[in-house]
């Protein structure tokens, strides 16, 4: 039996279980990216059940874990090999344990992968809450500027990440079989640090889960938000500069404002996320940066929905030809 790999990229969202779950079933094993539960096995192997699993957790996408824990036992009945692999994840639990016990970063040494994973997510939460306190303001000069040093700061985070993966990825891909990997869309460098590890002729393909879906509902786009794109730009050109830097971190607050947050979990076979992406990515690729300047102070602090509205209404009025003069 031959080796081959499938590195798939999607996002936690209930509508792209089923689709994954159709993908992995063609594959022998699944490396999940999450960090090792001592507890899956038995969730698994339904000894403990999938709500009292998650209950532990703290989970951010709540419908989407509940749904794919019970595509994995499905998985694993059928005889398929699941791996849960994230060692950058795995180490930050260690850390926050050790500090639990009574530990101090000091106690990490210099060097060592603790102390790395320590000072990457503390670098990028720092980032993250400079870019809170900053926001509140609605200046969006400062604000843009919050958003390049949180993304260079995620970007440095992500480059550890990937590495880290991609080396504990290898060491599982080394048995025979197919193996399908599980990540999440900013993680494409991954492919490059996995292609650098396996050897030349090992067949590695990459897939876009919901690529079918884009195609089918007319979108010819990818699902990048602007955010995402910036945050990519500063992984693979870390010390370089981009005339659209500012531009892409301005459309990323009008971006995030629109996007809808909460799971939609009674239609996941229309795709709703999938579709706001797209249409919300269409949406801010028209506005400069002179309408981003525009529609940051005054749709900062409404609901999601009236911003849809606002920004919608302030397209359609920049659209409209000029009245003759008298």
């Amino acid at each position: 039996m031959t080796s081959r790999a499938t590195l798939v990229f999607s996002n936690h969202r209930p509508e792209t279980v089923d689709p994954a779950k159709q993908l992995m079933a063609g594959h022998d094993a699944v490396i999940l990216e999450e960090p090792p539960d001592p507890e899956f096995h038995r969730m698994l192997s339904g000894r403990l059940d999938i709500d009292s699993y998650l209950e532990t957790s703290d989970l951010e996408y709540p419908e989407f874990s509940l749904r794919m824990c019970k595509a994995l036992r499905e998985l694993h009945s059928a005889g398929k090999r699941l791996y849960q692999v994230e060692p950058f994840l795995e180490k930050l639990v260690e850390i926050h344990e050790r500090f639990a016990d009574g530990g101090s970063p000091a106690d990490l040494k210099r060097g060592t992968d603790l102390y790395e994973v320590y000072m990457a997510e503390r670098n990028a939460t720092s980032a993250l809450l400079g870019f809170y306190e900053v926001s509140v303001r609605g200046v969006l000069e400062e604000t843009v500027d919050a958003v390049k040093r949180f993304a260079r700061a995620d970007a440095a985070r992500f480059a550890i990440r990937d590495r880290m993966r991609a080396h504990a990825i290898v060491t599982v891909l080394k048995g025979r079989g197919s193996y399908y990997i599980e990540a999440g869309q900013i993680h494409y460098p991954l492919r490059r640090h996995l292609k650098r590890r396996l050897p030349a002729n090992y067949p590695l393909t990459v897939k876009f889960l919901m690529a079918g879906a884009v195609r089918a509902m007319g979108f010819r786009n990818h699902l990048y938000g602007p955010g995402d794109l910036l945050t990519l730009f500063y992984r693979f050109h870390p010390n370089a500069m981009s005339r659209n830097e500012d531009l892409l971190a301005a459309r990323a607050l009008i971006y995030n404002k629109l996007i809808i947050k909460e799971e939609a979990t009674e239609t996941v076979d229309s795709y709703p996320h999938t579709r706001n992406e797209l249409e919300v990515g269409a949406t801010v690729r028209l506005l400069s940066m002179a309408d981003c300047a525009r529609l940051f102070p005054v749709i900062r602090r409404v609901p999601t929905k009236t911003a849809q509205d606002m920004v919608r209404h302030y397209l359609s009025l920049r659209r409209r030809p000029p009245s003759p003069t008298a």
